[in-house]
């Protein structure tokens, strides 16, 4: 009898990756495709979802033609993707505006007008409004785009587009729809008052399922355009951070991890609701039953590398690593003179919820370098995750040894310097950047009732890295400067 194989799809911002797992958790091939983000204002952030589906069917034939036999043998596929986005639809199932993403800032002032008209929700929905999420989005469609809005028949996540296109079927998943700030965290259920806030109701909402149960069958169309059986079992899957937890195995209460990609954020899986709305900490939904987890988030993590990179004419951020690395090494205390960033280049969600908050570098000199700019980027990514993890820490949160996954994960020098400012271990995963992948054909193995194994088998430890005691009292220095450039950094935008 020839094995199964899961299919995992994971919608990211900048490319849509998917790839085919066995039942011994061997990924068999992994294929990828770019997607392109519109900036048509500043502070705005979107996609077409036609782009989605295009780059979906491209990844899968790459899959198809990479390995035919492999892909005969796929019994179930699951979902994960970029969270917070907004979906519209009419009655038709047809897109009437741009989807709105993580990253978009236009709804500041509808943020601020729930918080400021609804302060007991958050303990409910596990999160302060924010621009970013997609309760405001709607309010601002609603006062700018009143035509659109009244059209609107349902709205979905990014990666629940993907599932209406091979389903037909309009369902979330609760770690997914944690993220939309219309959901009661601790109930798993939809919370009517914030939909009423935001000129919904329940029957614009796609139906709800957790993460790992069947969410509807492949159509046979989809199922003639890719080349697999109609009726397939199609999971729920979730959100990214959950999901990438669930590739990993951080699903225990305790269990931690970094990520560090586009954006960044440190993650503690928790048995109960575990927020602290104030300190802008979101407690949401799990991936898997009976479980959340507690998020503080960045909203620029290893992109101010890249940012710095091409700032500094570098012909890639290895290079500028490798500058970094041989100038000014991990084990050798930084002196406090030495130039700060503050990283904050698309505004900050965890702890201070301030989408307009700008970076900037302080302490240049004539004497400043590549090297110093390079290293201040590194660090102030760093002092954000810090802020991030004392939040999450004071919200009832439990955080270890860390992993490390995300593009950053890939340096062994930021890999260090976080061990060495966070004070924990941190530890990076063979496989990691596939990890939300991973953890979506897991989830699509749980949902034909397969794979209980390999939810508990996480990765393969890559390397290990312990904080060095000997430049944690500079490291805590700077930080202190660091914290105190943050008043004048918000008098900048009034």
């Amino acid at each position: 009898m020839s094995q199964a194989v899961s299919l995992g799809i994971d919608l990211g911002t900048s490319e849509l990756k998917a790839i085919l797992l066995d039942a011994r958790g061997a990924v068999l091939a992994q294929a990828g495709a770019r997607v392109s983000v519109t900036r048509r204002y500043s502070g705005w952030s979107e996609q077409n979802p036609v782009h989605w589906w295009q780059a979906c069917v491209e990844a899968l034939e790459q899959l198809r033609n990479d390995q035919p036999q492999a892909w005969d043998r796929v019994e179930c596929i699951g979902l994960s993707g970029q969270m917070h986005g907004a979906v519209l639809l009419d009655a038709a199932d047809q897109v009437l505006y741009p989807a709105i993403l993580w990253d978009d800032s236009r709804a500041v002032a509808q943020a601020e007008q729930l918080n400021r008209d609804f302060p007991d929700y958050p303990q409910a929905t596990g999160s302060l409004a924010m621009a970013g999420l997609t309760a405001p989005k709607l309010l601002w469609l609603q006062a700018h785009e009143p035509q659109v809005f009244a059209r609107i028949d349902c709205v979905l996540s990014p990666k629940d587009y993907l599932r209406l296109l091979l389903t037909g079927e309009k369902v979330s998943d609760l770690s997914d729809a944690a993220g939309t700030l219309w959901l009661d965290v601790a109930r798993r259920e939809w919370f009517e008052p914030m939909l009423h806030a935001s000129g919904l109701n329940v029957t614009q909402m796609p139906r709800l399922l957790e993460a790992d149960q069947v969410s509807g069958g492949l159509s046979a169309e989809a199922g003639q355009l890719l080349g697999l059986p109609a009726d397939l079992p199609v999971a729920a899957g979730g959100g990214d951070n959950p999901v990438s937890a669930v590739g990993i195995g951080a699903i225990n209460a305790g269990d931690a991890f970094v990520t560090l990609g586009t954006s960044a954020a440190i993650v503690a899986i928790t048995g109960h609701p575990a927020g602290n709305p104030p300190s802008a900490v979101h407690s949401f939904c799990h991936a898997l039953p009976n479980r959340w987890y507690t998020m503080g988030a960045m909203l620029a993590g290893a992109s101010c590398l890249r940012w710095v990179t091409r700032l500094l004419g570098q012909p890639d951020e290895q290079t500028l690593l490798n500058l970094v690395q041989t100038q000014l090494p991990v084990d050798q205390s930084m002196a406090v003179t030495q130039p700060l960033f503050l990283p904050y280049l698309a505004g900050e969600r965890t702890p201070h919820n301030d989408p307009l908050l700008r970076g900037g570098f302080m302490s240049l000199g004539h004497d400043s370098t590549p090297a110093m700019l390079g290293y201040a980027v590194l660090e102030g990514v760093g002092f954000g995750l810090l802020d991030a993890m004392n939040a999450a820490l004071s919200a009832g949160a439990t955080v270890n040894a860390c992993a490390l996954v995300g593009g950053g994960a890939r340096s062994e020098y930021w890999a260090q310097l976080l061990a060495n400012i966070l004070d924990r271990e941190v530890y990076t995963l063979l496989g990691s950047e596939l990890s939300a992948c991973i953890g979506a054909a897991k989830l699509g193995f749980l949902a034909i009732g397969q794979g209980e194994d390999l939810l508990h088998a996480g990765m393969p430890v890559k390397a290990r890295y312990r904080p060095m005691s000997a430049v944690q009292a500079a490291l805590r220095e700077r930080h202190e400067k660091f914290r105190g450039l943050l008043p004048a950094a918000q008098g900048l935008h009034g």
